[in-house]
């Protein structure tokens, strides 16, 4: 009973240590917004209309900003399905057998149904011990939320969430409003900023003003502070939303680009990618008008993806697409995948092409001479 009751304790310290930087950054957006609308907009700026228009559209970024992060914060990670997950019977047999060929040929026979392509290093099927379940293509073990995140990107712990599938498409919106409302500090209080700076510079910010309290000091201590935090901000969160961005277009996730999937032909770091159009539109969805609002539109379910076995990357040479009709036959005898696709996904490959073997081949050879081993470390998995 003690080691479980101190196991609890420990975790209840490490749940709310977890949420320390959550709170930092709720109290970073507190203060800016009292710096930017009372003690600027209300009373720095002296032009009427000047301060309506930067209230209206501050105050548009701002709802927005804090709605994508509050999306990201709490909208739960998707577990996989329940038809991953290994059935008491199944359970039991794979209890039973040694480790090694004897439970792969279970764990294959389980899959065999199941819309999975990717593989492990070695080319055994993808099985989580603690979760009892197969792996999804694009499924990790999360060490922090201990479960099985589908299409996981990584754990962010300035929301103290799990970034995958469920939540992928809002934390995207919270990079790209977070820079648009420093960029809008930054740019509409650069003025001010010199104002003061300049005005603070001439007075060599004398002692005697401090101590007289003067009217303006406790605005100019925030508007200068603003500026820097603002600019600050902008710079780290701009190449994070880049490299994001990056990823979106190439559709991979964080973890997919420090270590390539691996499918049955081999490592692919484009196996999932169908183009910059249909790769936004897993993410975004197909209507344009949802595109900005932190509502989840993304395509799919989180356990299938559509998929080509080939490298489709237009940065790299780019394989025969036509092909005669007496290799037709042949070509859709090998056509990936071979399992049938949820619907939402299916119609993402309508004009994806055919490849024969000796294509994936060729292709394959290609990836491996361009690989690179990167050195930075990944999510450990169960």
């Amino acid at each position: 009973m003690a080691p479980s009751g101190s196991r609890s304790i420990k975790r209840g310290c490490q749940r709310v240590l977890y949420w320390i930087p959550v709170l930092f950054i709720a109290l970073i957006v507190a203060w800016s917004y009292y710096a930017y609308v009372l003690q600027l907009c209300i009373e720095s700026i002296e032009e009427t209309g000047e301060k309506v228009v930067y209230l209206l559209v501050y105050h548009v970024i701002f709802i927005m900003f804090v709605w994508a992060y509050w999306q990201t914060i709490f909208t739960k990670p998707m577990n996989p399905l329940e038809e991953f997950h290994l059935s008491c019977s199944d359970k039991e047999l794979l209890e039973r057998e040694d480790r090694g060929e004897s439970q792969q040929e279970i764990l294959r026979r389980i899959a065999k149904d199941l819309p999975i392509y990717t593989r492990t290093n070695s080319g055994a099927i993808r099985f989580c011990d603690r979760c009892q379940l197969l792996k999804p293509d694009r499924c990790h073990h999360c060490s922090v939320c201990d479960k099985c995140i589908l299409k996981m990107d990584h754990h962010c712990p300035w929301v103290n969430n799990c970034v995958g599938f469920s939540n992928y498409k809002f934390f995207m919106l919270f990079l790209a409003y977070s820079l648009l409302y420093c960029l809008f500090i930054t740019a509409t209080d650069l003025r001010y900023f010199i104002k003061f700076w300049t005005a603070g510079g001439r007075a060599h910010f004398r002692l005697k003003e401090y101590l007289n309290g003067l009217p303006d000091t406790q605005a100019k201590f925030h508007i200068l502070f603003l500026f820097f935090s603002a600019s600050m901000f902008s710079v780290s969160l701009a190449s994070l939303f880049i490299y994001h961005c990056w990823l979106v277009c190439k559709n991979r996730s964080t973890l997919e680009a420090v270590r390539a999937p691996v499918f049955r032909h081999g490592t692919d770091k484009n196996g999932f990618s169908l183009g910059f159009s249909k790769n936004f539109r897993q993410v975004f969805g197909d209507e344009i008008k949802y595109w900005p609002i932190p509502i989840f539109s993304s395509l799919g379910d989180g356990c299938s993806f559509p998929s080509c076995l080939v490298n489709l990357d237009p940065e790299q040479p780019s394989s025969p697409s036509g092909s005669t009709p007496a290799n037709k036959g042949a070509a859709e005898g090998h056509q990936f995948p071979s399992k049938p696709l949820r619907e939402s996904q299916s119609r993402l490959l309508t004009s994806t092409p055919s490849w024969t073997e000796s294509d994936i081949a060729t292709d394959m050879r290609t990836d491996i001479k361009g690989a690179s081993n990167p050195g930075m470390t990944i999510e450990n998995e169960a």
